[in-house]
């Protein structure tokens, strides 16, 4: 045990905000054990940073190992609690400190969790396009790169209710899609949303001819009483979380039965923690876990250390190969020591046996990266009348 009772206290707290969009913080202690975690909200990556200075007087000098306890004191004690802004900052240092324990303890997080219930991970890659050619040509290499399963965004700038055009648009890109690679491979659907609930039940019918994976954020989780009605409505496997930010938030729509996918972000639901907690809070109710995570290579070792220890857990999400909206051509595996660790075989990820996170974040590229930083927001759409509408 003197592992971990000796210099495991917090020495040190450091902030990396680097390109194209992410934040990192490497956690010291005394003894010199290093993790890193990926505290952000996207687009508010200064405000995160912040709530973390904040935060460093209740990290200095407090126990590494010590995971729930300062997990729940920073939740607990804050008196205001939850949201994206503050979960996010609490989740970086989480998976921080899980880091730290399972370097500690030359074992993978995993370990520590009960061990693996699988040797491999299904990963799913992104499809992007202007057109609907270039959509049928994106999925295409997606498989020619050893994806087995890819998720698109159907839709753009949506009315309130909208013209069927729209409808007959974003069942053509989808069409297009489904026959470029045939129906070996599943495509999950994104509504990122953007569609209101009035327009929901049209866009779900004209899509279920060609039998998405699952459908995402069909409404706003501000809206998730909606899904009840869609779920009586479509045959499509229904996926929301992530924009929720704690077991709380998904309480209540897996007790209604609202969703059959959960997509808590280990960079925003609270860390390896509490998803954990929301992953066997599903698992009870018969819903599927699949960890969102469009973000960088911390948060993904976070997400992967989740998938290996879930039954439930279905498939994981990758920003592998992403093309960012500035044009900026940082990937992935940019800031790590050894870019094959995520390496793609049959469609999955193998398990990892690196100590903690089991990846080595190349400090030098990070140091070097944050000198130039970044600014980076989502864009901010508005439809033909001049009004703001969902990005």
């Amino acid at each position: 045990m003197s592992l971990l009772t000796t210099g495991m206290e917090i020495k040190k707290v450091e902030l990396f905000k680097v390109p194209p969009r992410w934040l990192f913080v490497k956690v010291t202690t005394k003894n010199g054990l290093v993790g890193w975690g990926e505290p952000v909200v996207e687009g508010r990556a200064a405000t995160v940073e912040t709530a973390i200075n904040e935060m460093k007087s209740f990290l200095i000098g407090h126990p590494a190992n010590r995971i729930e306890d300062f997990w729940q004191m920073v939740y607990r004690g804050g008196f205001y609690r939850g949201g994206p802004v503050l979960m996010s900052a609490l989740s970086g240092i989480d998976q921080a400190l899980w880091d730290i324990k399972g370097k500690a303890l030359d074992v993978p997080i995993y370990e520590l969790l009960g061990g693996a219930v699988r040797d491999r991970m299904k990963i799913y890659g992104w499809v992007y396009g202007n057109t609907n050619e270039d959509l049928a040509k994106s999925a295409k290499k997606r498989i020619d790169d050893g994806f087995t399963a890819i998720k698109m965004v159907v839709t753009e700038e949506l009315e309130w209710i909208d013209a069927p055009n729209k409808v007959n648009q974003a069942s053509e890109k989808l069409a297009a899609v489904r026959k470029a690679i045939g129906y070996d491979y599943p495509i999950g659907v994104d509504f990122h949303g953007r569609v209101h609930k009035g327009m929901v039940k049209v866009l779900a019918k004209a899509l279920e001819p060609y039998q998405p994976f699952f459908l995402e954020e069909a409404v706003l989780s501000e809206n998730n009483e909606a899904l009840e009605g869609v779920k009586s409505f479509t045959s499509i496997p229904i996926a929301t979380g992530e924009r929720m930010y704690s077991r709380w938030d998904f309480k209540h729509i897996i007790q209604k039965g609202l969703v059959d996918i959960v997509q808590p972000d280990l960079s925003h639901a609270g860390g390896i923690s509490e998803v954990k907690k929301i992953a066997n809070m599903a698992e009870a109710y018969d819903v599927a876990i699949a960890p969102h995570c469009p973000l960088g290579p911390i948060s993904l070792a976070a997400a992967f250390q989740i998938d290996f220890t879930c039954i439930n857990a279905l498939i994981q999400e990758t920003s592998l190969g992403i093309p960012y909206e500035d044009g900026n051509e940082t990937q992935l595996t940019d800031y790590l020591k050894d870019p094959n660790v995520f390496g793609l075989k049959d469609g999955c990820v193998q398990l990892p046996t690196t100590p903690g996170l089991g990846i080595e974040i190349d400090e030098d590229k990070v140091r070097e990266a944050a000198i130039k930083g970044h600014n980076w927001k989502n864009p901010i759409w508005r439809n033909e009348d001049g009004a703001v509408t969902e990005w």
